[in-house]
């Protein structure tokens, strides 16, 4: 229930999306309202996953990077299990990952093969 200092916000987002943020929110035992608010403070602090290439070297402290982001994390909960951080942490890779696979495949660079069930280059 919202308080007396809560407004509400509107947003339209495809049926997938909505189904995918309602599991993600009662994975983590949230309301859909208090997950989609979370989500987009998260955003705000940077609490996106670093890109890093295979060849990136880690940081000058010999840390991966995530050290903040863990402890942001963490910071909202006492006690997350592996898979909770993990979801946290990479929360919006599908999405990133579909829209780069739908784009490559419009431009004919990458193509879907049920028969082998996956995904490959298209030969030049």
């Amino acid at each position: 229930m919202a308080d007396a200092d809560s407004v509400p916000v509107k947003t339209y987002v495809p049926p997938y999306q909505k189904e995918r943020w309602r599991e993600h929110a009662d994975r983590l035992g949230m309301s859909q309202s208090e997950f989609v608010r979370t989500m987009v403070q998260a955003g705000r602090r940077d609490f996106e996953v670093p890109e890093r290439t295979e060849t990136e070297e880690p940081a000058e402290d010999g840390s991966s990077g995530l050290e903040p982001q863990v402890k942001d994390a963490l910071s909202a909960e006492e006690h997350r299990s592996w898979d909770d951080l993990l979801a946290t942490l990479t929360d919006g890779m599908e999405d990133r990952l579909e829209d780069a696979l739908s784009e490559l495949q419009e431009a004919n660079a990458v193509q879907y093969s049920g028969r082998h069930g996956g995904y490959a280059l298209v030969d030049e």
